[in-house]
């Protein structure tokens, strides 16, 4: 979680090997504790008090929701934190809105925005129903999950039980594990005590070209916006790895609907789909956190963190200069990651942070550990895929 104070300095909450602590440009960095997540967050916020709350991940953004939940019930000695969230991110009646994938697909919907049809599953009996109403092959997503994790796309009713069972069962103890020994992050160790469910949607499947939108907006305002169409994934269904720059008034129009009408602040990722028959787009998602591609200043009007920081003073855009003519963009490390051979390396901008030689290092010293990951965990996957029968045997 980022906390942004006047002059535009950042203070960051984070575990203690996060790449981010290697950042020059942070000025302080608050202590985060996977046993008391929430607690964290609450004490910095407090210390630093800052002007804008920017959640970093889909984890971050529920944590900043609890918070605000808690300085609620503490009444008015809790309002000043509630007013600070609310600036930072919009009314806490989006809030559970974009923490549902189907509740999003409804309201995008009610905008006139093409959605695949989506709907909550249940439970297993049910999963046979929805299956046939949307037709193979479709698509399962678990409600708070990113970078993948939490999509399969299924083709056969079999498939389908499996990955139900799977979407919606906690995580599992292997990468609970892994997260916890080798990331130091404790998130996924309380869902595994706890037994907790995730909540699963079925999407229709749309074929065609995946697309990721950045936008930075303000009490319902978009600033400023980028448009990508993904060319490279880190691995099936991940985040993407190479993108092309495109300009696409549907895509405008489709964000500016849903920020005003959940008169929304801060930074946001949509994720849409150009069907490959019709060109049309359709709306998949999106994530109430900036993406990775939010860092990128590519000209007028497309500048995000410029946009944001004139929005929240109430000044003139100042943005910097494109850092590149280049329409394709190669990220840092992940294009690196999947192919060290890819060409886009050498025909792409290659989003190299050259001014933060440490955080080079850091990223080189994660890419072993993503690689290996990656490796058992196909393996892994593959090995559940048996072991876990379907619902009804």
């Amino acid at each position: 979680m980022a906390l942004v104070g006047a002059g535009f300095t950042v203070d960051v909450v984070c575990p203690t090997r996060h790449p981010l602590r290697q950042l020059s440009t942070i000025r302080k960095t608050y202590p985060y504790d996977g046993l008391a997540p929430v607690l964290s967050f609450s004490d910095a916020i407090t210390a630093a008090l800052p002007d804008l709350v920017i959640p970093g991940d889909e984890y971050a953004v529920r944590l900043v929701h609890k918070v605000y939940g808690q300085a609620r019930r503490r009444g008015k000695s809790g309002e000043p934190v509630c007013a600070l969230i609310e600036r930072s991110l919009g009314p806490v009646e989006s809030f559970r809105v974009l923490a549902a994938r189907a509740a999003v697909m409804q309201l995008a919907q009610d905008e006139s925005i093409r959605v695949p049809r989506t709907t909550v599953v249940a439970d297993s009996s049910q999963l046979a129903k929805i299956c046939a109403d949307l037709s193979f092959p479709l698509v399962l997503k678990a409600d708070g999950t990113s970078s993948g994790e939490g999509v399969r796309i299924v083709r056969t009713i079999e498939e389908a039980h499996r990955a139900f069972r799977f979407l919606q069962s906690p995580p599992s103890a292997i990468r609970a594990a892994k997260r916890a020994l080798i990331d130091r992050d404790m998130r996924s160790v309380i869902p595994v005590l706890l037994r907790q469910r995730n909540s699963v949607s079925a999407q229709e499947f749309i074929q065609g070209q995946d697309a990721t939108s950045l936008v930075a907006c303000w009490k319902g305002s978009v600033r400023a916006s980028l448009h990508f169409e993904v060319l490279k994934k880190q691995h099936k269904n991940g985040p993407a790895s190479v993108m092309r720059r495109i300009e696409h008034r549907e895509l405008d129009l489709a964000m500016s609907r849903i920020v005003d009408r959940l008169e929304l602040s801060g930074i946001l990722g949509f994720d849409f789909l150009i069907e490959k028959q019709s060109g049309n787009p359709y709306l998949i998602e999106i994530n109430p956190r900036p993406t990775q591609v939010g860092h990128l200043s590519l000209g007028r009007g497309r500048d995000i963190p410029a946009a944001l920081f004139a929005a929240v003073t109430g000044t003139e855009i100042n943005e910097s200069a494109a850092v590149t003519e280049k329409d394709t963009i190669a990220l840092f490390p992940q294009e690196w990651v999947r192919n060290p051979q890819s060409v886009f390396l050498r025909s792409a901008y290659h989003d190299i942070p050259w001014e933060e030689p440490e955080l080079i290092r850091a990223g080189a010293r994660k890419s072993h550990s993503w690689s290996y990951w990656y490796n058992r965990k196909k393996w892994a996957t593959l090995l559940l895929a048996d072991r876990v029968p379907p619902a009804n045997e």
